[in-house]
């Protein structure tokens, strides 16, 4: 209760320092925020929607209480005036309380959380909204953790649906690049156990039944791990459909008892040069001749579907899955960004808001839970 009414009573002191040097600086808004565009009265009600009065307990409103009594929740007046200073790295928006919003809101350069009402109209201008299973607190948490991957995640997703495909390729392997050379992804490297021996390289087999091409991740053994062999091997594989009219569909599964458990962990960090890793995607990356020939492109998935392959596989224009099968975007706490499409191909199949929580969180996701969202097409038995 005592810092609940000392964040109001800071809120308040706040507020008439603004006022007072919006009066000196003859602004219609806060200063810094340029010609009033969001002015002192939309903020002073967003601040209200984000912050509920004494002794509210609505269930939608549980998350919020708790984030406000361990002074977690950034006030949207304390985002207005501090700006890029602001240090919080993320802010929480409760869509469940009644009031009027701003008409325009210039989202900061950090994650913006939401929980309440989904429906809500202000709601789909935030980067995500933490859907009921899973905690707003432990969603933040990870974004605490791993910031500046937080950050750049949420920057990237907020333009990315305006983009061609091949330009978002372009923009989230740039993206990948900064985060791989930040202090974030060299301490989970630093930390990350080299398996020794090496599992075997793998394989991408490769099969035409009359018009149709079957590719088959082919390392059960590593879960089908991708490592550069499969990698290149898929890029080929796609471009080979390109290439050929002929051919109406190509068909992605995986051997064993997992569709794929993402990108070789042992390969991670051997291109050092963050420049000449994203040439590198640039001119290998299987998304960017998967993004191609979508149309044709049929993933059948069994078993965990994880980073890497869930994003090479939400390219596809029909995707199955197994009733068992289970989806996960494990990379923010490797303090990187989905970098192998998934930016790209999750938006435009989910969101990006649901983009956003499934890395944030980076929680699994159910098989139907998948299909509730639109991630997979259908499941099978």
């Amino acid at each position: 209760m005592f810092i609940k009414r000392r964040l109001c009573i800071r809120n308040e002191i706040w507020t008439r320092r603004a006022w007072r040097s919006e009066k000196r600086a003859g602004s219609g808004g806060f200063p810094g925020l340029g010609d009033g565009e969001v002015t002192r009265r939309d903020w002073s009600r967003l601040r209200d929607c984000a912050m509920p009065a004494e002794g509210e307990g609505e269930s939608g409103r549980v998350y919020m209480s708790a984030g406000i009594e361990e002074n977690l929740t950034v006030p949207a007046d304390e985002v207005a005036l501090n700006g890029f200073a602001q240090t919080a790295p993320a802010c929480i928006v409760d869509c469940a309380r009644p009031c009027v919003w701003p008409d325009t809101l210039m989202l900061p350069p950090w994650p913006v959380l939401g929980i309440g009402d989904p429906n809500h109209t202000f709601s789909s201008r935030l980067d995500t909204m933490v859907e009921e299973g899973f905690d707003v607190l432990k969603v933040r948490g990870s974004v605490q953790a791993f910031p500046h991957a937080a950050a750049t995640l949420v920057q990237l997703l907020r333009f990315l649906p305006a983009l061609t495909v091949e330009d978002g390729l372009v923009a989230e392997s740039l993206a990948y690049a900064a985060l791989q050379g930040s202090s974030e992804h060299q301490g989970w490297l630093s930390g990350l156990e080299r398996s020794s021996p090496l599992a075997p390289q793998g394989r991408v087999g490769l099969t035409r039944e009359e018009d149709a091409v079957i590719a088959t991740l082919d390392r059960a053994d590593a879960g089908n791990a991708i490592d550069r062999p499969m990698r290149d091997a898929l890029h080929e594989a796609f471009a080979l459909v390109n290439l050929d009219p002929t051919i109406t569909s190509i068909t992605l599964k995986g051997a064993g008892r997992a569709f794929c458990l993402g990108a070789d962990l042992a390969e991670f960090g051997t291109t050092r040069d963050p420049a000449l890793a994203h040439a590198i995607r640039r001119a290998t990356l299987p998304a960017n001749e998967a993004a191609r020939c979508a149309d044709r492109f049929r993933a059948v998935i069994d078993g965990a579907c994880v980073g890497a392959g869930l994003e090479l596989a939400a390219f596809a224009s029909h995707i199955t899955a197994t009733r068992r099968s289970w989806f996960q975007l494990p990379e923010l706490a490797m303090g990187i960004l989905p970098g192998a499409g998934g930016c790209v191909s999750l938006t435009r199949r989910i969101g990006r808001q649901r983009t956003a929580l499934m890395v944030l969180s980076g929680r699994r996701i159910s098989a139907g839970k998948a299909l509730e969202w639109g991630l997979v097409d259908a499941l099978v038995d």
